[in-house]
């Protein structure tokens, strides 16, 4: 009998010394992570779905204390961003350099907190802006994987995803806009597109202004124009934080 109870008194303490899986980098940075680099998070909630992200960690203002997880990058042109429609399912490219986080991953992440967004931007220029919203969110597969974002602050960059904001996402081999043409066909990216878009930070990776190719190139519409494409842009999230 003694033994018996002896194990049922050492269960709870081997079943709470486990330890929990990190969602996001806003868990990575409250466990003492505080380095901006690649991590490992678990946005299913268990240790068999292990994805790598860069997380952003840093203090400083314009960061407002970092936890930012980014989700899409474009810095270099070293990645294809025009790919179909599983490529975008599942994620791709370079955790250190450019890459698209995926929509899979997206959805489970923003399904089990409310999140903020922020679009930080840089031209040839050495200019820099970002838009910032307060809700972001991604639907399931079955729902198109809807964005839903709302809340703008402006960063200087001016808004152009709220217009975004309801769609299903878009690849050249999976039309989902609601306009007559292929919106990823036509301006050679993959986007919640509309009709077509304000912002299409998927698009080709080109040298600044462009006037020949409207619109086709990494585009923030309120900012630069469709002509110009940006040398940088980075999608990234947080949770929101409560009092």
């Amino acid at each position: 009998m003694m033994v018996g109870w002896c194990f049922i008194l050492v269960l709870p303490l081997l079943v709470n010394s486990l330890p929990t899986p990190f969602l996001d980098c806003a868990d990575l940075y409250s466990s003492g992570q505080t380095l901006s680099q690649v991590y490992t998070i678990y946005p299913a909630g268990t240790f068999d779905s292990p994805v790598q992200v860069y997380c952003d960690m840093g203090c400083n203002e314009s960061q407002e204390k970092g936890r930012w997880m980014v989700i899409q990058r474009r810095m270099d042109g070293s990645v294809n961003f025009y790919r179909p429609w599983d490529r975008y399912k599942e994620g791709f490219g370079n955790k250190d350099g450019e890459y698209w986080l995926g929509l899979e991953w997206l959805h489970l992440i923003t399904s089990k907190k409310k999140y903020e967004l922020r679009v930080d931007m840089e031209d040839f220029e050495g200019g820099r802006a970002h838009a910032q919203y307060s809700s972001f969110s991604v639907g399931s597969q079955e729902e198109g994987y809807k964005l839903t974002v709302g809340g703008f602050t402006n960063g200087g960059a001016g808004d152009s995803l709220t217009y975004h904001s309801g769609q299903k996402f878009s690849t050249f081999d999976k039309d989902q806009d609601p306009g007559s043409s292929n919106c990823a066909k036509s301006y050679l990216g993959a986007f919640w597109y509309k009709s077509c878009h304000f912002a299409n930070p998927n698009g080709v990776y080109k040298w600044g202004e462009d006037s020949l190719h409207k619109a086709i190139g990494v585009v923030w519409h309120h900012w630069k124009g469709y002509n110009y494409s940006l040398k940088t842009i980075s999608m990234k999230i947080r949770p929101v934080e409560t009092s």
